[in-house]
């Protein structure tokens, strides 16, 4: 609830992103870009997976220039029709014949009506006219010559639906019907009792009715056209007055195999998840899936040329080797171009449309059929959700890198799939919408993320600029995994207190300018040790400067990071006081305090003015140790509760104290160094000082008094070992009562 709640709005403008690509999946708002890059994305794949291969069993019998020119111009007349015919059968004994042309005008370019209309008016009289005209009718016949030249031949016809309704119509309203359309696969009952969806005609071209009579069978050869104008599939089968009618190359097929008839397979599991009656056909031991209007994708072989391509006039005159043509599949169609039999297709603009037929027989003997289930609707849409919630709940939680890695991933791991699929497993599945909304959600949740991140950058510029330095607030930029705030809060932290002894008789005996270039100088080089340290600088008061460890960034090893910046701010302070002599500017001196413990820390003030700052009674103590530096004559002073936080550091412990506003007693120390670091004689001293103190607090005067002694012969310029031996000294003239806690108390600041 959390993550939702602090990412609505992203996740909801997601949401909004994956509503679009599903509205156009569901064809509630279908988008054409969408689909025409879907379509570059098939025709991709299948000029990539396409075997680019001769099929040597499948001829096409091409009426191509060459022939026209010999010939003559196009129809030709049906007797050089029936010498083709025989020529196919009788000479190159071909297995089967499929016509990519349709014959529905009755030929009368013999000149047979004419004379059938002198020998009704002029030459009616003339007995020995009609006798030769009875000798020459069958010769002159050239339908009946065609129509006898197919008979007992297996010969497939085609003929095309019509499937415009406003060009299925004449004038007149009536519906299109020329010629005489042959078997069909399905009858009404078969089609609306099972929910059959298919393609459906207006109207049919189809062939005189003694040429089908005479036929083996016919074929529609229609093919479907998106809106691209390019053909990527055909129609197996095609629906005219609720009846089903086959594809050329299927017709062809059934004969090919020996089949009495083509079956469907029926969808035992039709519902709204696998939304077709219908998943594919049975031609004998063949099977094609469909998609759900019946149609098959055509799987090219390759660019046109694939097949033997002979000239029809070859043929006719006999040229052709017979080797070529035996027992072959043979397609008769055109490749010249003012018969307009040209397609474009994946593999080529300017195609065959005979070749389209010859590919989809091809396919089919070979099995090479590209499957698009009718389920798959489903199961894209059901891929498109489950990559969106991957998308904008998953990607978003790593940085950009890692999030841009897993993206390219996921994208290489789909496309691989897709690729699997259509190569192995000869199924369709779509890629365009899939990888657009990956790109989509990424790209917004990149700018998004930029976007937020950028105003968090400013955000923590402007909260905390003032207070730490850049490079700490460029970490607070890149850290995703916290959230930083200016809101109060209670938190452990460590303060800091500097200022400088006897400022105001400093600025007494400079004018402003000088003060001014004074502080300047002071308190860059302070401020950067802190920066250096990571500290976070509260507020300049004057002379003095506070400071803080553990927020905004939280620390912990605040307590010792103050304390490094304390020692080297002592450091710097020699630096300073060299040049400041060398300038002629007073001597300048300065005492801090450090305490750490609990403190509350953020935006506080009035609603005139903020500040970044802490408040508590340790910060309190803090001011008041940096106060007692100068009664202990000592640069820097901890409390206890600092010394607790480094104990790899050797302290000298000052005294128990109970300064003003508190009343329990806290333990105050010198630091002297990181123990590790020390001379023996330092640690050795140091331990002697601690017995000093051991025996003090425990009333044992002398002992006290003797190595307190000790220790001030050896290092007379420590006031400390001063400052107890006058204690000892009263002490001994005068004895403190029995209650004494050795703790002294300070009634000023």
């Amino acid at each position: 609830m959390h993550y939702l709640k602090n990412h609505f709005i992203r996740i909801l403008l997601s949401l909004v992103i994956t509503g679009y690509f599903v509205a156009h999946h569901l064809q509630l708002m279908p988008q054409t870009f969408i689909q025409t890059l879907e379509n570059y994305a098939y025709d991709y794949r299948l000029s990539y997976f396409m075997p680019n291969s001769d099929d040597k069993q499948i001829v096409i019998i091409d009426v191509d220039e060459k022939s026209l020119n010999q010939i003559g111009h196009w129809p030709w007349n049906r007797a050089v029709m029936s010498q083709l015919m025989d020529q196919l059968f009788d000479h190159y004994k071909i297995n089967i014949l499929g016509i990519d042309m349709v014959f529905s005008e009755a030929d009368q370019s013999s000149g047979l009506q004419e004379l059938e209309k002198l020998a009704k008016n002029e030459l009616k009289d003339i007995p020995h006219y009609h006798d030769i005209l009875e000798k020459l009718r069958p010769q002159l016949n050239y339908d009946e010559r065609f129509a006898q030249s197919l008979k007992n031949r297996r010969v497939v016809l085609g003929y095309i639906f019509t499937n415009d309704e406003a060009d299925a119509k004449t004038r007149a309203g009536k519906q299109i019907e020329i010629g005489k359309l042959g078997y069909h696969a399905f009858n009404q009952e078969t089609v609306e009792d099972n929910g059959i969806f298919h393609l459906a005609a207006y109207g049919y071209i189809a062939n005189l009715a003694p040429l089908q009579k005479n036929a083996l069978d016919s074929g529609h050869f229609n093919s479907s056209t998106d809106s691209d104008g390019v053909v990527r599939r055909i129609p197996l089968l095609y629906g005219y007055d609720s009846r089903l009618y086959e594809a050329l190359p299927l017709t062809m097929l059934r004969y090919i195999v020996g089949a009495e008839y083509t079956e469907l397979a029926f969808n035992d599991e039709y519902s709204a998840f696998s939304p077709s009656p219908v998943l594919g056909l049975h031609v004998g031991r063949y099977y094609f899936p469909v998609d759900q209007a019946l149609q098959m994708n055509v799987p090219y072989r390759g660019t046109a040329g694939s097949f033997t391509y002979l000239s029809a006039v070859d043929v006719i005159n006999g040229t052709i080797d017979k080797s070529v043509l035996y027992d072959k599949y043979v397609f008769l169609g055109t490749t010249a171009q003012g018969l307009l039999d040209l397609r474009a297709t994946p593999v080529g603009r300017i195609f065959p449309g005979v070749e389209i037929h010859a590919n989809v027989l091809s396919s089919m003997l070979e099995g090479r059929i590209l499957a698009t289930p009718p389920e798959l609707k489903f199961f894209e849409l059901l891929f498109l959700l489950t990559t969106s919630i991957i998308m904008i709940f998953i990607i978003p939680l790593f940085s950009p890198k890692w999030a841009t890695t897993l993206t390219l991933g996921i994208v290489l791991s789909i496309i691989v799939s897709n690729f699997y699929a259509w190569n192995i497993l000869q199924i369709v599945y779509p890629l365009t919408a899939t990888l657009l909304l990956i790109m989509a959600l990424f790209i917004f949740n990149m700018s998004y993320g930029f976007i937020q991140e950028s105003y968090k950058k400013t955000k923590l510029n402007k909260l905390f600029g003032q207070y730490i330095p850049p490079e700490i607030v460029d970490e607070m930029n890149t850290d995703l995994s916290k959230t930083f705030s200016a809101e109060a809060e209670s938190r452990e932290l460590t303060v800091l207190f500097s200022d400088v002894r006897g400022f105001t008789t400093i600025s007494e005996g400079l004018d402003s300018k000088s003060l001014s270039a004074l502080m300047n100088e002071f308190l860059t080089p302070m401020t950067q040790v802190i920066h250096n340290e990571r500290g976070t600088i509260d507020k300049y008061m004057g002379d003095a400067i506070m400071a803080f460890w553990g927020a905004p960034v939280t620390a912990p090893d605040h307590a010792e990071k103050a304390v490094l910046a304390a020692i080297s701010m002592l450091d710097e302070l020699k630096v300073l006081q060299a040049n400041f002599k060398a300038r002629n500017w007073p001597h300048i001196d300065i005492g801090i305090g450090i305490n750490t413990g609990m403190m509350s820390v953020g935006n506080m003030g009035s609603e005139f003015r903020m500040a970044y700052t802490v408040l508590g009674d340790a910060v309190n103590l803090g001011s008041r140790l940096e106060g007692l530096t100068k009664q202990y004559q000592v640069q820097l002073i901890i409390s206890e509760y600092t010394r607790a936080q480094i104990p790899a550091w050797s302290c000298r412990e000052l005294d128990r104290v109970r300064v003003k506003g508190k009343d329990t007693p806290v333990t105050i120390f010198e630091p002297i160094g990181i123990s590790a670091q020390l001379d023996t004689e330092i640690l050795n001293e140091l331990q002697t000082y601690h017995n000093a103190l051991t025996h003090y607090h425990q009333r044992d005067w002398d002992t006290a008094h003797n190595l307190l002694t000790d220790l001030a012969q050896q290092q007379p310029t420590c006031y400390v070992y001063q400052l107890y031996l006058e204690r000892l000294e009263r002490i001994l003239k005068t004895p403190p009562p029995e209650d004494w806690d050795g703790v002294c108390t300070f009634t000023t600041k």
